[in-house]
């Protein structure tokens, strides 16, 4: 049995709280910041691990063509406070990991702004930016802003009716929020699902009649993308890899790394891990006595989101890369033309 169940009668008490701060949204006894423009919000009622990034970036590909679309986080382990703008001068710790990848994505082709006030921050992209939609990261929890349209991933090999409220489970509120989602994103898929398994997932979400439910996987690239150079994958089976991974959830990298490296040393540390000089310097030992010659068939390889943090470290930077991910969707017409026609009618 998982030690934290005997957590129980704590989570009761978390359930308390969340279930009352809901309620006083529910009936307007505390504010909700409505806005005239279309605004997603994309999040989970976990801790992390769903894939939010992948999400996030698939919305702006597919709407950045039709409007002036702006991301708004809170910039989880930046050391800055207040709104800020991502710019070519802004740095990791600035703005945050995953903004900061959002603009090494996009560059300047659409907006990307952090602030902790959600609602503040979206007023002033809205009035000084000229925003024309806006995507709220990880803000399912931030009532202080009402979303136009709300879309929860959950982790298809952890759903979220299965777990427990914080701090015997990874929930961060009760299982009843799914009742706020326009749309349900099962993540994380394997490349095949059982019509069986596709009805008893949809029987345990209980879908209302507003909502839709789909299933969304990870799509490795095919190669790994470096300072100096970049590595297609028919040299993969020849490299020794130092895997670095600083993400909640990462069984499903290392099980693909495994699959497509001859060799894979995994070092794993928190999610959004602040890098020290002495870690740094043990990644490079074990780089170093790996056999083979830098850069022919050894390699240090993170993911997207760990290589805005490490790739201006001096030490490794030549011989860091990182592989790009997305996400398919199965009936993805159906997907974006839901998503297009909230945005187009608002």
């Amino acid at each position: 049995m998982n030690w934290r169940r005997f957590l129980l009668p704590f989570s009761g008490l978390y359930w308390i709280g969340t279930s009352v701060r809901n309620l006083f949204y529910n009936i307007g006894m505390m504010r909700s910041s409505s806005f005239k423009i279309p605004i997603i919000n994309v999040g989970n009622l976990s801790v992390g691990g769903t894939g939010k990034s992948p999400h996030i970036m698939y919305l702006i590909d597919l709407l950045k063509d039709e409007k002036l679309i702006a991301t708004l986080s809170r910039g989880y382990g930046r050391k800055t406070k207040g709104f800020l703008i991502a710019n070519y001068s802004s740095k990791v710790y600035d703005i945050g990991d995953e903004p900061m990848q959002f603009f090494q994505r996009f560059k300047n082709r659409i907006l990307i702004a952090v602030c902790e006030d959600r609602a503040f921050g979206a007023q002033k992209l809205i009035d000084h930016y000229n925003a024309e939609a806006i995507l709220l990261d990880d803000a399912y929890q931030h009532r202080g802003i009402k979303a136009g349209f709300n879309i929860l991933l959950t982790d298809y090999n952890n759903p979220y009716y299965k777990d427990f409220l914080l701090p015997a489970g990874d929930l961060r509120e009760s299982r009843s929020g799914v009742r706020r989602a326009d749309i349900v994103i099962v993540t994380k898929c394997p490349d095949r699902i059982s019509e069986e398994k596709h009805k008893e997932i949809s029987k345990k979400i209980k879908l209302r009649s507003h909502q839709q439910l789909f299933f969304s996987k990870i799509v490795y690239d095919n190669k790994l993308i470096g300072k100096l150079d970049n590595v297609d994958k028919s040299t993969w089976k020849n490299l020794n890899v130092i895997l670095v991974t600083g993400i909640a959830k990462t069984d499903g990298l290392v099980k693909f790394a495994e699959e497509n490296f001859a060799n894979v040393l995994h070092l794993e540390y928190p999610d959004h891990h602040n890098f020290s000089q002495s870690e740094i310097e043990y990644i490079y030992k074990r780089y170093e006595d790996t056999e083979g010659r830098k850069r022919f068939d050894k390699i240090i390889m993170t993911t997207e989101k760990d290589y805005m943090r490490l790739m201006e470290e001096s030490m490794i930077k030549d011989d860091l890369y990182y592989i790009p991910i997305s996400i398919d969707i199965n009936d993805k017409e159906k997907f974006n033309q839901t998503i297009l026609e909230y945005v187009g009618q608002n």
